[in-house]
């Protein structure tokens, strides 16, 4: 039975963990989860950007999908990323998906076309009428280079399992133009772990986060506090993790990550070609900003 998509708290960008012999390290990938779960996210998002999509194929797709779901036990909502050129492959993803068991959907525009306003919301039409299953718009014209406006939510809004947007604009304005016009119509989720504090108190429902594959603890703790109106609280912790979070809007963010997690026993370093592990002073820049936060960790008091 499925498990209800709420579209609201924190839903990991879950890594994809690799072994030495760039295979998918799916025990590895399970402890992950369950100290994701054990912090208290309200959902999983497999097979994202953070997650090296690009580099999967439909069976490791489904693969991490599966364990996943094991590993979760229907105790939040498993979200599976569609991210490709065609729309009948991601139909054909989709499809797969909710066969196999996920709980909803974030869905990418078009791949390696620069899809205009017409074009981008036939697409995400396309797919959303072929699915039974809740999705989320991966709004990020930074790193994907077509904006999903409030006029394309407009003609979107005619198709009810499209339901929420991950916010990855870097305009805050943004969470305010999409309330005035929609009121309560799409959950919104802040995708840009460095302005997630400043969206949830601008009325994100929610927070998919990148840094939270390696501190799920502190993630989940920034939300509840800022969500309970503790603000001082949060922001001490937000203050602390935020040299950690702006690994995320860098360029090798799954490879600092990955090291991130690595560092706190719930991930590795290996990443699939044509990325490649950190080294030299790159790395250790990087362990750098990880060691000096795990120093100065802060004691949590959210309950």
């Amino acid at each position: 039975m499925a498990t209800t998509v709420r579209w609201q708290g924190v839903y990991p960008a879950l890594l994809t963990p690799f072994t030495a012999d760039d295979e998918i390290d799916l025990p590895l990938f399970a402890r992950n989860i369950h100290a994701q779960l054990e912090a208290g996210v309200h959902g999983l998002i497999i097979a994202g950007s953070l997650g090296e999509v690009s580099t999967l194929s439909g069976p490791e797709k489904l693969a991490l999908l599966e364990t996943a779901l094991e590993a979760n036990n229907g105790r939040v909502p498993v979200i599976m990323n569609v991210a490709e050129a065609v729309t009948r492959e991601a139909i054909r993803g989709a499809r797969e998906a909710e066969a196999a068991g996920a709980d909803g959907l974030m869905l990418l525009p078009p791949m390696r076309y620069f899809a205009d306003a017409r074009e981008t919301v036939e697409f995400f039409k396309a797919i959303a009428q072929e699915t039974s299953l809740p999705i989320m718009i991966y709004n990020n014209p930074v790193d994907y280079k077509i904006m999903t406006t409030v006029a394309m939510f407009e003609e979107l809004a005619v198709l009810p399992n499209i339901q929420a947007v991950k916010e990855s604009t870097r305009d805050l304005t943004n969470i305010t133009r999409m309330r005035n016009a929609f009121g309560d119509r799409y959950r919104i989720l802040g995708g840009v772990d460095t302005l997630a504090f400043e969206a949830l108190l601008s009325g994100a429902d929610g927070w998919v986060a990148g840094l939270v594959d390696a501190f799920p603890q502190e993630t989940v703790a920034i939300f509840e506090l800022a969500k309970a109106g503790r603000i001082d609280e949060a922001l001490r912790i937000y203050r602390w993790f935020m040299p950690l979070l702006e690994l995320d809007i860098l360029p090798k963010l799954v490879q600092y990550i990955k090291l991130a997690a690595t560092a706190t026993g719930i991930g590795s370093e290996y990443v699939r070609a044509p990325r490649l592990t950190l080294v030299g002073d790159e790395r250790e820049r990087v362990q750098g900003i990880i060691e000096a936060a795990l120093a100065t960790r802060p004691v949590l008091h959210v309950s």
